[in-house]
Formats: C-alpha cells, structure tokens, sequence
C-alpha cells in the first residue's frame, strides 16, 4: 500500500484522472458514501465522474491519517461550490475514509464517514428549517462544561 500516493492522488483528483482509480483500486472494490454502496472499480468511477457533473471546484484535502497493519483512516476536507458553473456559494464538508487493503495495497474497502444532515441537509432553504427545528426538540438541555 502506498497511501501517500493514494493521498496525493485525490489531491489532485479531476475528471481526467478519474480513470486511474485502478491503479489504486482493486476490480471487486467496495464503496459506501451517505448517498452509494456500490461493489467495482468502475462502479466507484461512475460516482466521481457524476460528482463532477453535480458540483463545480470539488476538491478533496486529507489532512491526517491514521495506519495500521490492515488498512488506514483519513481525515478530509472536501470543499465545491453549488451552481455547475463555479458562481455558487462555497460549501465545505468534513469528513472520514476508513480504508482496507488487498495483498496487492490496492483499495479493497473505502467508507466514508460524514454527516450529511449538519453539512447538507442543514443548509437547504425549506429542509433545513425542518433539521434545525428538528435538533433543537431532540438535543439534551445544556448543564454548561464542568458541572
């Protein structure tokens, strides 16, 4: 495995450099995002070539990771702007990948971790009223740190 390439490659990933995701990826990958499960690399593909159809300025920043012997957990940033034509409003989401390796240091397993009701769902006009209204009924009431 070798992560610090894997790391720069989404760094600098862009719709031509979609199509290297093989050689970081097995064939039989699995992907779980807040919004796909898919299982193959062309699958995973597909999911990056829509993002870039769907948002405008995507851009991936790790900024720590964590290994281990069978895989690794990356801290993210991922920053894109909402109009496809880069005039949109900048949204940012962050983020985790916990990541497994096959005996090749390919991706066998990627899942992403974040929480798309306080990055997304929140910011929506009509939505994100419900959301609001919906976390003020169902937070416990605040005792103030050191009570």
């Amino acid at each position: 495995m070798n992560l610090d390439a894997l790391i720069d490659f989404f760094h600098g990933l862009s719709p031509e450099s979609v199509a290297r995701f093989p050689e970081f990826y097995g064939a039989d990958a699995y992907f779980k995002d807040p919004f796909n499960e898919v299982r193959g690399v062309a699958a995973i593909q597909r999911i990056f070539v829509h993002m870039y159809e769907q948002v405008a300025e995507p851009r991936f920043m790790v900024s720590e990771k964590v290994v281990d012997d069978d895989g690794a957990m990356l801290i993210w940033t991922f920053t894109f702007r909402t109009a496809r034509r880069g005039g949109g409003e900048k949204q940012v989401i962050r983020g985790v990948s916990h990541l497994r390796f096959d005996a090749a240091g390919k991706v066998n397993y990627h899942r992403d971790y974040w929480d798309a009701a306080e990055e997304l769902y929140m910011k929506l006009p009509v939505l994100g009223i419900l959301m609001r209204g919906l976390r003020r009924v169902l937070a416990a009431p605040s005792a103030g740190l050191g009570s």
